[in-house]
């Protein structure tokens, strides 16, 4: 499953929010050593309820705007 992902770091807290499409991610993290992709993961992995290894930044590693893919095994 790919989804457009547009994240805003140094967030109050660790959300979700689904605008037309484009899922809005806050994460407290700042983009500093790619720890924000790193919250990001965590943030999409509980969402999503798959582990973090299950997903995977495709586009956008150093841009807020990300396409990341979703394998959901077993479905």
């Amino acid at each position: 499953m790919l989804l457009d992902i547009i994240v805003k770091t140094s967030a109050s807290n660790n959300s979700i929010e689904i605008v037309n499409g484009i899922y809005n991610v806050n994460v407290k993290s700042t983009p500093h050593e790619g720890k924000a992709n790193e919250d990001l993961i965590g943030v999409l992995s509980e969402y999503f309820s798959v582990p973090k290894s299950n997903i995977v930044i495709k586009r956008g590693l150093l841009s807020k705007h990300k396409k990341i893919d979703i394998i959901k095994k077993g479905v």
